[in-house]
């Protein structure tokens, strides 16, 4: 039975205060009556959440926590005491981050980036803000152009701090960053470079050709429901590029770039226009 992870167990038994439910290798759990399923048979497997109750006793839940050990997650803080900070974490339970697990003091009601592990000295589920001892460092298992799951972290003066596939620690520099994203966003990137020393730099669009088209597609659909019309052009400022299409300059520049080879729109010291009779010809 695996603490603070999703277990598949047998119901054996039912007592006042709830089910018992058995392991491969005979050991029980309680699953409390709250979380009893209104119908069921003894023999009948069930995945619950198994964590520790107040006492220290193991226990289950049908509950699903916002992460089980291994995991990186935002969380918010509940509540500060004396003894370390307590996170909201979907269950009954709040989840425990030790002081020594904070760096800096943390503050209720904000949310942080955690690692959900297993503390060898109590045998208790904690969360620490100590990230970089958690990421796998080597082997990398990622390569370039490959598509990843992100988590968002900090905002750096390089960029934005990513967890990818629960596993790496990454960087999306603010070139790469076409939208608004923020602390906590679980989106998907891909994997722009991985340099020798392990280190992971991640894009949130494709790179290469499939990017450049989608980009074009963007610059289409935005002159369309602008009437035609769009007042940027090679000598725009890339802070104006970002906010009315979510793209660097130099994407911007690659994109109408070709689309004015495919005559689908014009090129003007006031801007760029759609093309009619060469949108017609495309099509």
């Amino acid at each position: 039975m695996q603490l603070g992870k999703y277990n598949t167990l047998t119901i054996t038994r039912r007592t006042d205060n709830g089910l018992y439910l058995r392991d491969a290798e005979g050991e029980e759990v309680l699953l409390p009556n709250a979380y009893v399923p209104e119908q069921f048979e003894f023999e009948d497997e069930i995945e619950v959440f198994v964590y520790l109750d107040s006492e220290e006793r193991p226990v289950a839940t049908t509950l699903k926590p916002l992460a089980t050990v291994g995991d990186f997650a935002y969380m918010k803080v509940k509540d500060v005491t004396e003894y370390g900070a307590f996170l909201e974490w979907g269950i009954l339970k709040d989840l425990f981050v030790p002081f020594r697990e904070q760096g800096d003091p943390l503050e209720p009601g904000e949310h942080y980036i955690v690692y959900v592990y297993i503390d060898e000295e109590t045998d208790r589920i904690a969360a620490s803000l100590r990230l970089n001892r958690f990421f796998q460092e080597q082997p990398i298992t990622v390569k370039e152009g490959e598509e990843v799951s992100l988590l968002v972290g900090h905002d750096t003066d390089l960029g934005y701090n990513v967890v990818v596939n629960n596993l790496h620690r990454g960087l999306v520099y603010h070139d790469d960053v076409y939208k608004n994203i923020k602390p906590g966003d679980r989106i998907p990137g891909f994997i722009k470079r991985v340099r020798p020393d392990g280190k992971i730099d991640v894009t949130i669009r494709k790179t290469g050709l499939d990017r450049v088209t989608g980009s074009a597609q963007v610059i289409m659909e935005k002159l369309e429901a602008a009437g035609g019309f769009l007042p940027l052009h090679d000598k725009s400022d890339p802070a104006e590029i970002r906010k009315r299409l979510e793209m660097s300059k130099k994407t911007f520049k690659n994109a109408i770039g070709g689309l004015y080879k495919r005559s689908l729109i014009s090129l003007g010291k006031d801007g760029i226009r759609l093309n009619l009779r060469g949108k017609t010809q495309e099509n």
